[in-house]
């Protein structure tokens, strides 16, 4: 799929990464993915040919999905949040208007029965900036869904490689599992609700949150606020078994933070490491225990 930029390339590289490591422990048979966010042809033809959009439970899912992504998933008109939003059209139906995409918006239902049937320049004459943009947005092409979905692209092709089937789905057909299914909005929801399923078994509603750290610091010189530079670091890594990002447990025998604490440190190479857990201080290696070695994530439930 061509050059990306580096933060979605390094998603794609850190999907993979987890990707494997699933599969050395767990007996997978297949892989599902979302390789678009939206059908952009469902979305730019509301009658394409096909049972499936024409007539079947997916219809307006697709489009749907998308304009509430387009109009930030609030009202058009007053800007609320967190209510139930409808499809709104910009030119009335029964004034000429088209199902077309540049011609739907979304509003609350009491703004959308306050419109009505209205020309849109009517209802909004005493807001002309409102009716200008909301006119100029309507406008938009398509490129913002073509830009999300093209990592996916690459994800794709990347997990083709790997030998195991590989089923897609889209945005729209997962929002619809999870209708269909009664299942509450949350990601790891969504990951069990993509592609072509008849039921999810949910094992937990706690799941492993994992976030990319990074290995540490490569930078060799310390600098102060002016880009000078006042110390050198050294290449080694590890000191007394340690090095930094490792979760350990400290068993303080006494002073002020006498007692248990988990943590992650930074090293140094005297034998007094920085732990930060609830508070931060310095702490002797010999009243440390290793619980996870630093592997460029962070863990937590």
């Amino acid at each position: 799929m061509g050059w990306l930029a580096p933060s979605l390339q390094h998603r794609v590289e850190t999907t993979l990464t987890w990707v494997n490591k699933i599969i050395k422990f767990a007996p997978i048979t297949g892989i599902s993915t979302e390789l678009v966010r939206f059908d952009t042809q469902a979305i730019q033809n509301p009658e394409i040919s096909g049972v499936q959009y024409q007539q079947g439970e997916l219809a307006g899912y697709e489009v749907r999905e998308y304009l509430l992504e387009k109009w930030g998933r609030q009202c058009v008109y007053c800007n609320i949040k967190d209510v139930p939003l409808e499809i709104e059209h910009i030119v009335a139906r029964s004034k000429g208007g088209s199902d077309r995409v540049y011609n739907l918006t979304i509003a609350c239902q009491k703004c959308n029965q306050l419109k009505g049937n209205q020309d849109i320049k009517n209802f909004l004459s005493s807001k002309p900036n409102l009716l200008n943009k909301i006119l100029k947005q309507a406008k938009q092409p398509l490129n913002d869904a073509a830009a999300v979905n093209s990592p996916r692209w690459a994800l794709f092709n990347k997990l083709k490689e790997m030998g195991l089937p590989v089923e897609t789905g889209t945005g729209g057909r997962t929002k619809y599992n999870r209708y269909r299914l009664n299942l509450e909005k949350r990601h790891f929801i969504d990951a069990g609700c993509v592609g072509n399923i008849e039921g999810l078994k949910l094992l937990t509603k706690q799941p492993l949150l994992i976030q990319a750290t990074g290995h540490g610091n490569r930078q060799m010189c310390g600098t102060d606020k002016f880009g000078f530079p006042i110390r050198h670091r050294t290449n080694q890594k590890v000191w007394w078994g340690f090095k930094t990002g490792d979760l350990v447990k400290a068993e303080v025998p006494k002073g002020k933070f006498a007692g248990s604490w988990i943590g992650r440190i930074s090293v140094r190479s005297r034998p007094s490491f920085k732990l930060n857990s609830t508070e931060i201080f310095d702490v002797h290696p010999k009243y440390l225990k290793a619980i996870h070695k630093a592997d460029g994530y962070n863990y937590a439930v």
